[in-house]
C-alpha cells in the first residue's frame, strides 16, 4: 500500500479521536466521532459558559471535514479549591446590636442570659461569607483551543487510513467489474451468430403476417427486435464507468457524492444487460455485475 497523502487520499466519514488536557485549576477532555451522512451536519457540546468557545471551534472543524455527521464534545472539570471564608461585618453588627437588645430587655424584666460566645455568633446565618475567585474564561478558552489542531490531525489520521482501505477495496471491485464486462462482451460476441438466427426466424414470422401492414411499421418492429438483441452500448458504458470511477479514485479528497452517483450509473447498465441478454451465460454475467456493484456502492456510502 502506498503511502497516504492528505492533499489526495481517499477519507472516510467515520472517525474517532480524544484529547485531553489540563491548566490548573482545570481539567479537559476532547472528543470528535463522525459517521456518514449526505452533507456536512456539524453538532458541538462544548460549555456555554466559556465565551466564544463555540463560536471559534466551527470553523476550525469545518476546515477539516466536508461530508458526515460530526460530534466534536468537550468536558471541563474543576478541582475543588479550599474555599475563603470572610466575615461580614455588616450582618455582625447587625446581630451583635440585636444581642445588646435582647440582653437589656433581659435585664430590665429581672431575667439572668448567659454570655454569648463569638462562635455561637459566627454560626448565625449571614455572618461567615464564603467567596471564591472569580476566573476570566479567556485564558481557559485559549488552553482547550490549543490542543483542537492536534485532536483533529488524529481524527483525519483516523479517516485517512480507513479511506485507504476503502481505496484499495474499491480499486479491487472495479477490477471485478472490468474483468466481468470483458467476459460479457466476449460471451455477446460469440452469441452473434445465434442472435441472427433468431432474428431471421422473427423476421420470417413477422413476414409471413404482413398481409396489408404498414411496411414502414414492419421496419421500426424489425429494428426494436435487433436493439433489444445488442448489448454493444451497455458494455462500451459499464467499460466508460470503470475508467471514470479509477479516475476518481485517483483523484481522492471528497469524491464521495460523484462515486455515489456513477453507481447508479453502473446499476443502470447492469440492469439493461440482463433485460436483454437473451442468454444464459450473459444472464449470469450480468446478475455478478447487480451483486457486485451493490456491494461496491456500500462501500462508496462511507467515502468522504
Amino acid at each position: 500500500m502506498t503511502k497516504a497523502d492528505p492533499q489526495t487520499d481517499l477519507r472516510s466519514m467515520t472517525g474517532f479521536a480524544a484529547q485531553t488536557g489540563a491548566m490548573d485549576p482545570f481539567r479537559w477532555a476532547w472528543e470528535v466521532r463522525s459517521v456518514n451522512g449526505k452533507g456536512l451536519d456539524l453538532r458541538l457540546r462544548v460549555p456555554d459558559w466559556i465565551d466564544g468557545l463555540e463560536a471559534a471551534l466551527r470553523p476550525l472543524v469545518a476546515a477539516r471535514v466536508q461530508r458526515g455527521n460530526v460530534t466534536v464534545g468537550l468536558r471541563v472539570n474543576r478541582e475543588d479549591a479550599v474555599a475563603k471564608l470572610a466575615v461580614s461585618a455588616i450582618q455582625m453588627k447587625a446581630v451583635v446590636h440585636a444581642l445588646l437588645e435582647i440582653e437589656a430587655e433581659a435585664m430590665d424584666q429581672g431575667l439572668s442570659l448567659a454570655p454569648s460566645r463569638a462562635s455561637d455568633i459566627a454560626a448565625m446565618r449571614g455572618i461567615m461569607e464564603q467567596s471564591a475567585a472569580q476566573d476570566d474564561p479567556a485564558p481557559l478558552r485559549a488552553a482547550v483551543l490549543a490542543d483542537v489542531p492536534a485532536l483533529l490531525d488524529a481524527f483525519d489520521a483516523m479517516r485517512l487510513a480507513e479511506g485507504a482501505a476503502l481505496r484499495d477495496v474499491l480499486r479491487n471491485q472495479l477490477d471485478q467489474i472490468e474483468a466481468l464486462t470483458a467476459e460479457a462482451a466476449t460471451v455477446a460476441e460469440a452469441r452473434k451468430a445465434d442472435v441472427a438466427e433468431t432474428l431471421k426466424r422473427n423476421l420470417a414470422r413477422v413476414l409471413d403476417n404482413t398481409d396489408g401492414a404498414d411496411p414502414d411499421r414492419v421496419a421500426q418492429e424489425l429494428a426494436l427486435l435487433a436493439v433489444k438483441a445488442d448489448v454493444t452500448e451497455e458494455i462500451d458504458r459499464l467499460t466508460a464507468h470503470v475508467t471514470a470511477a479509477r479516475d476518481l479514485i485517483a483523484q481522492g479528497r471528497a469524491i464521495g457524492r460523484k462515486l455515489d452517483f456513477l453507481m447508479q450509473e453502473f446499476n443502470r447498465e447492469a440492469n439493461t444487460l440482463c433485460s436483454k441478454a437473451q442468454n444464459a451465460e450473459l444472464t449470469r454475467i450480468g446478475l455478478a455485475l447487480k451483486v457486485l456493484i451493490d456491494q461496491m456502492r456500500e462501500q462508496v456510502q462511507n467515502v468522504e
